[in-house]
């Protein structure tokens, strides 16, 4: 009796929908129960029993039996994928396995390449190359008074372009290396997306853009500037020839902390730029060996030199140095610019960020040796924000 009132309840409750076809005309709750029981007995011998038309649907039962005056019979059924098919399903990603980025989302397919070229999808270099220039153009600016906003947009387009070009050498120079390391394996140059020839042409495009940036400039600063071509085209050779082409690469990147001022000022003052640049290049050495661990395993079989692989299991150590001489150098150029007390705290605020990086990082892992550099935008953003407090303040 309580069989065929269960069987009637069911039929009543799980009608199959339009879009779902189950077919339950003749399911009984008990009856399944009790079969699949029986042949769970042995799994070995008698696999689960999973109907194919309810394969990609997880149902649940919840019965409370006082009586039969009571009794309720729920079924719920959800078209939602099963934990196990929604991990197999995946998720969106890029060519390379991960995310897709905007660059995936947003631009033309044939574009695509060459804005990966230029690591748009990856703004982190820009930032990073982007904060000596902003540092330096807020501290010559007259106390009491903002920074110049149109030298500092003309220097975050001349960033955008440097950095993309630096990247294009890089991956010219490097394309048969990219391919025996994991991490730039699929690179656009080395994967075969672009060819050298291609690369070199684009090349040229962004180095047209940079020098009408350039142009844009005092005398002074042309000068400068059009000098700092020399350590972008040789930095990608470095890491052949020597163990410390993260120190060369800090005196790439932080070259706009002369230039910076020198644009502002039309001439240089020692005293200021060069402690600012040295701090700057103290500051790549922590967070470009911490970034050069990701490949410290590939870079033994290619036999490429880095910092990484220098230091080995001292380089918590070192790069402890390396900032506290970062802090020292910025410390001392805003003394000798003058600038105010909000400079000093913002100063012990990235002093703090710094010292967590290292702290922190666990340098035999992948994910989070990038998730520290990448964190290192902020590091530069504190400074800028104190270095903005302070001279508004002096």
């Amino acid at each position: 009796m309580a069989s065929s009132l269960i069987f009637r309840a069911s039929r009543r409750f799980l009608k199959p929908s339009s879009s779902v076809s189950l077919h339950l005309a003749n399911f009984n709750p008990l009856s399944s129960a009790q079969q699949f029981a029986t042949q769970n007995r042995n799994p070995t011998l008698n696999p689960p029993f999973k109907p194919p038309q309810l394969q990609n649907y997880n149902f649940e039962f919840r019965k409370t039996v006082g009586s039969l005056s009571n009794f309720h019979l729920v079924a719920h059924v959800s078209t939602w994928p099963s934990k196990e098919n929604k991990n197999q399903s995946g998720s969106v990603s890029s060519g390379g396995g991960g995310d897709a980025t905007w660059v995936d989302l947003y631009l033309p397919k044939q574009v695509q390449p060459y804005a990966r070229l230029a690591r748009l999808d990856k703004p982190i270099g820009t930032w990073l190359l982007l904060w000596p220039c902003i540092w330096s153009i807020t501290m010559a600016a007259t106390p009491g008074h903002l920074p110049d906003f149109k030298m500092m947009t003309l220097f975050a387009c001349g960033a955008l372009l440097l950095r993309g070009a630096g990247c294009t050498i890089n991956d010219l120079l490097d394309r048969d290396i990219d391919t025996m390391v994991e991490r730039t394996k699929m690179r656009p140059v080395a994967s075969g997306l672009l060819t050298p020839f291609q690369g070199l042409c684009f090349l040229g495009f962004q180095l047209l853009l940079g020098l009408g940036i350039l142009l844009q400039l005092n005398n002074y600063s042309r000068v400068l500037g059009a000098s700092s071509l020399l350590l972008v085209f040789s930095y990608p050779l470095m890491k052949r020839f020597t163990f410390w082409p993260q120190a060369y690469l800090g005196l790439t990147f932080n070259w706009g902390a002369l230039l910076g001022w020198a644009a502002v000022k039309g001439s240089l003052n020692p005293s200021i730029v060069l402690p600012l640049y040295a701090s700057g290049v103290f500051w790549t050495l922590v967070y470009d060996t911490i970034y050069a661990h990701q490949d410290k395993e590939d870079d033994l079989k290619v036999g490429v030199k880095s910092t990484a692989l220098r230091f080995g299991d001292s380089t918590k150590e070192w790069i402890t140095g390396f900032g506290i001489a970062c802090v020292g150098g910025l410390a001392l150029s805003g003394f000798n610019a003058e600038i105010g007390w909000p400079y000093y705290a913002s100063l012990a605020a990235a002093s703090g960020h710094l010292g967590w990086q290292i702290w922190t990082v666990d340098l035999s892992s992948r994910a989070d040796c990038n998730r520290k550099f990448v964190s290192n935008k902020w590091f530069g953003a504190i400074i800028f924000g104190g270095v903005l407090a302070g001279r508004l303040s002096s």
